[in-house]
């Protein structure tokens, strides 16, 4: 590892462990600046404690693996749906007229609020809530692949063009080429907003999952185990982001920005 390297890691663990003492003396000292309380908030030894009591119980994989699952099935239809329409709508005016126009009007919708639709919709919440991150996850990278489609290079289109390319080649092997960066910029954001989304179906119609621990937690006044559940989602939501840009980076070499 090199001096800069070091340097950065150093930074970032400095900042955190500032947090985390900052935390502790809030919880212990039970501080009360009358926006904010921390009177009921437990500490990270509480939280710590709480973690390791949960990383020894069966629960831990069950909550996990039903989650997992649900993100998984949700993102990867969302990812597909995504690229495909957003490939569509950027090379194609008259299609991008006849889809853009609705889903523009359901893109501003939040998730959540799909969730009682969702539920009368489908026959099963094991549906509803893999929809539900389904709906998170679509919009970031229909966007994103929308933009990157509509800012190729015209130059490299009409050098494809002149070469006498067809409109197959040019959708793979110039257009596509052009448009990942774009495109796994939104499968990045696609995966952290479907986390999210499946974490709030999770608290209203799940029976297993890490949202389900969650408000399990909070209905049974666990305040330690609440938090832990909210660690546990940042670690899979950051764990999940830095595989899809550690593959963004092996798939797009020529793409790769040089370290700050």
């Amino acid at each position: 590892m090199s001096t800069r390297s070091f340097g950065r890691w150093m930074r970032r663990a400095g900042s955190l462990a500032i947090c985390l003492i900052a935390w502790q003396m809030a919880s212990s000292f039970r501080l009360d600046l009358g926006v904010v309380t921390f009177q009921n908030v437990p500490g990270p030894v509480n939280v710590a404690a709480a973690a390791l009591e949960f990383l020894r119980s069966p629960r831990l994989y069950d909550h996990v693996s039903s989650s997992i699952r649900r993100v998984l099935a949700g993102y990867g239809i969302a990812a597909v749906a995504g690229v495909v329409l957003g490939l569509v709508i950027g090379r194609s005016r008259r299609l991008g007229d006849i889809l853009e126009t609705p889903l523009e009007l359901l893109r501003p919708v939040p998730a959540v609020s799909w969730i009682p639709l969702a539920v009368l919709m489908f026959p099963s919440s094991e549906a509803s809530m893999i929809f539900i991150t389904f709906t998170g996850a679509l919009f970031p990278i229909l966007i994103n692949t929308v933009h990157g489609v509509e800012n190729v290079d015209p130059r490299l289109v009409a050098s494809a063009r002149s070469l006498g390319s067809t409109r197959t080649a040019m959708l793979f092997e110039v257009i596509v080429p052009g448009a990942a960066p774009n495109i796994v910029t939104g499968l990045v954001i696609g995966m952290g907003t479907a986390w999210f989304c499946l974490v709030t179906a999770e608290m209203i119609s799940g029976q297993f999952g890490i949202g389900y621990y969650t408000w399990e937690s909070y209905t049974l006044q666990n305040y330690p185990e609440i938090i832990v559940g909210m660690i546990l989602i940042g670690l899979l939501g950051m764990g999940s982001s830095a595989l899809l840009k550690a593959a963004g980076a092996a798939l797009l070499p020529w793409h790769v920005k040089e370290g700050r």
